[in-house]
């Protein structure tokens, strides 16, 4: 098959899902996000680490559910209308990061976002891949790996 040849000019765009947790404005690469739910029944496991709210089941699967605030080492997410759990699938385990509040997707080239510096607000940058600035606000890019490793 013949194709013509073109300059490969394309940048990749990432997408990135944002949210809010302990005032820090973060974003999750939406290729990592199965979905992102409302609050629902949370099972609390006894034993578990401090960072672990509980256990949901989600359509027959069950999804372990961790405080992203408490995990980051901030505030632990303060329960309201507007808190969501974004479910990430790791290693073949489905995760619910609760998060304050579900913000915009924002698109950017993979060459617009910034190594992180050393902590991001009170946040260890170990948690983080870079930095995005929009026109607005910075946004810390977690490294989902990292966040989910114990």
């Amino acid at each position: 098959m013949a194709h013509a040849t073109t300059q490969d000019t394309t940048v990749e765009t990432i997408e990135f899902s944002t949210f809010y947790v302990g005032g820090a404005l973060c974003g999750i690469n939406i290729l990592h996000i199965q979905e992102i739910n409302k609050n629902a029944d949370i099972t609390q496991v006894p034993q578990a680490a401090e960072y672990v709210k509980g256990i949901l089941n989600l359509r027959g699967r069950i999804v372990t559910i961790i405080d992203l605030g408490a995990k980051l080492g901030l505030e632990p997410v303060a329960e309201t209308k507007d808190n969501r759990n974004i479910i990430v699938n790791s290693e073949d385990e489905h995760i619910g990061l609760l998060v304050d509040a579900i913000s915009d997707v924002v698109p950017a080239s993979r060459d617009a976002i910034e190594p992180s510096p050393s902590n991001i607000g009170s946040i260890k940058g170990r948690f983080f891949t870079g930095v995005l600035k929009t026109e607005k606000q910075l946004i810390g890019i977690l490294d989902i790996d990292e966040v989910l490793k114990e």
